[in-house]
């Protein structure tokens, strides 16, 4: 009998805890894969101590330090620990191969495409970075402020208007490149982990900005990201 896999994911104030975009990844993966697993809940503020204690391997910043993050993914069924998304996408697409993620070989591409649309979209996220202190318990969000400033110097909401123009033109150049697959998919008829990296910043938007904002979001490409988040949603059976 298979034992449920452990996602270490972040605890917040909203209704269901659920908002990051990363640690969403694998979320949405496992479901997709309709594996078993279940949620630990960690403070912002207790990441270090917490994967510490359980022997995760840390992150490197951009600077070269160690940062503990989540989501980290735990498997009884094989003694495997592993930090990052994309490292955990890998690892279930190899291990659990059922309903692939990377079909047809893709993962080489899909690594890129993860990196490209990364690129793309960290720059205006000053904006959203302000939100997000809104939804944890004050000494997360003082936590939070301290690491995410580390790379993203404050104040974060100095140029708002120049972050949201941005960001406009961000998702601009994605939707460009839906329009050039055959299908609704990145790449064509087939759902990826390409779709679920888009779906996962879509849904972080949707849990940590004022209504209007994420209705801003929604209503840019006429509709395309308010229905990439439902369709992707109902994919991995999440909606």
């Amino acid at each position: 009998m298979m034992l449920p896999l452990v996602l270490y994911d972040i605890l917040s104030e909203l209704p269901g805890n659920n908002w990051s975009a990363n640690p969403a990844k694998p979320r949405f993966v496992l479901s997709y894969k309709e594996l078993p697993f279940v949620t630990l809940w960690v403070e912002y503020s207790d990441i270090p101590i917490a994967m510490k204690a359980i022997g995760a391997k840390p992150n490197k910043r951009r600077d070269g330090s160690d940062v503990y993050t989540v989501p980290v993914l735990s498997d009884p069924n094989t003694g495997t620990l592993l930090t990052d998304s994309f490292e955990i996408a890998s690892y279930l697409e190899k291990t659990y191969p059922e309903k692939p993620i990377f079909p047809n070989n893709s993962e080489p591409m899909i690594r890129a495409f993860d990196s490209t649309y990364e690129s793309l979209i960290r720059p205006p996220a000053k904006s959203i970075y302000a939100r997000c202190t809104k939804i944890l318990n004050p000494a997360s969000a003082k936590f939070f402020i301290e690491a995410r400033s580390r790379d993203v110097p404050l104040p974060w909401d100095a140029t708002y208007d120049e972050d949201w123009e941005l960001l406009e033109k961000a998702y601009n150049t994605a939707y460009e490149w839906y329009q050039k697959t055959d299908g609704k998919w990145i790449i064509g008829n087939t759902l990826s982990y390409a779709d679920i990296v888009v779906a996962c910043h879509l849904l972080w938007y949707k849990r940590v900005l004022n209504e209007d904002e994420w209705a801003r979001i929604s209503s840019w490409n006429g509709g395309k990201w308010a229905q990439v988040l439902a369709d992707v949603e109902k994919e991995c059976k999440l909606a």
